[in-house]
């Protein structure tokens, strides 16, 4: 099976996650084509990080079938792993040790050579502006400079779909106009990437698809063109104005006692050819 071609690298059947008696995601459908930036928006607490949690086998289903690479993520949960990279929303790295040995601790954790490990990071490291730093502290290391280490760290394995959850959350643009220069060229060489953001300009200008989630439920998934021609009282929409349409003005603040519920913080319309 491993041999054979995939052309979807996900797919989502009637997929439900629950937290007790809350959905936080409800019966949802959609496809990811190989070598696509798909991008999942959503408000806060929509269900975006939840779905990416089951994707990724860090959250079992409630119901529904969901496959990674061709693999079922309940029943080959292991066989996606080893086709995945995750950059979570919140940064997993070690402070007390080096970028370089983050990145060796990583890598031998995925049971990779040592040689390889070096290869990989010295090249990716390179290639994010951060070479420079891997002898130093992650602890010393600002926010931009984290981030960039633990996209590395994702792709040590150097895998067939990378997950993206906020990747440029918090950070300045050069930093983020880095980050999505190299997804693009991770793209280019034919990598899958999931993408979730709050920024619509860079949804739109990184993602092939878009899916919007809303209180569980995908709500609209198109190309970002034929998603804004659905707004039709608005000259030349953006796909802020798409997303404020589906999803309504209001502020969707939550207390930390209510993302609980969730399973904490980092838990993870129109009918389209995309849900199935």
């Amino acid at each position: 099976m491993e041999n054979q071609p995939v052309e979807n690298m996900i797919e989502v059947k009637n997929l439900t996650r629950k937290f007790k008696k809350f959905v936080a995601v409800d019966n949802i459908n959609f496809v990811v084509k190989k070598g696509e930036i798909f991008g999942f928006l959503g408000p806060n607490g929509a269900g975006k990080s939840t779905t990416i949690r089951v994707l990724a086998t860090l959250l079992r289903p409630t119901s529904g079938v969901a496959k990674v690479a061709g693999f079922d993520v309940l029943k080959q949960p292991d066989e996606v792993r080893k086709h995945i990279g995750l950059v979570a929303e919140k940064v997993i790295l070690y402070n007390n040790l080096t970028g370089w040995e983050n990145l060796e601790f990583f890598g031998r954790l995925n049971h990779l050579d040592k040689k390889i490990i070096a290869e990989r990071a010295e090249k990716y490291l390179k290639e994010l502006h951060m070479y420079e730093w891997r002898n130093s502290l992650a602890g010393t290391y600002s926010t931009g400079m984290k981030q960039r280490v633990s996209i590395i760290r994702a792709l040590l394995t150097e895998p067939d779909v990378l997950f993206l959850d906020e990747p440029t959350l918090g950070l300045d643009p050069q930093t983020s106009l880095v980050i999505r220069n190299f997804v693009k060229e991770l793209n280019g060489k034919g990598m899958t990437v999931i993408l979730t953001t709050h920024n619509m300009l860079e949804a739109e200008a990184m993602s092939d698809w878009i899916a919007i989630i809303d209180h569980g439920k995908i709500a609209a998934i198109d190309t970002t063109e034929n998603l804004k021609k659905r707004i039709t009282n608005i000259p030349n929409p953006t796909l802020e104005d798409v997303f404020l349409e589906i999803t309504g003005k209001e502020i969707r603040d939550k207390t930390k006692q209510f993302m609980s519920t969730r399973g904490g913080p980092h838990s993870f319309g129109q009918k389209s050819n995309r849900i199935r």
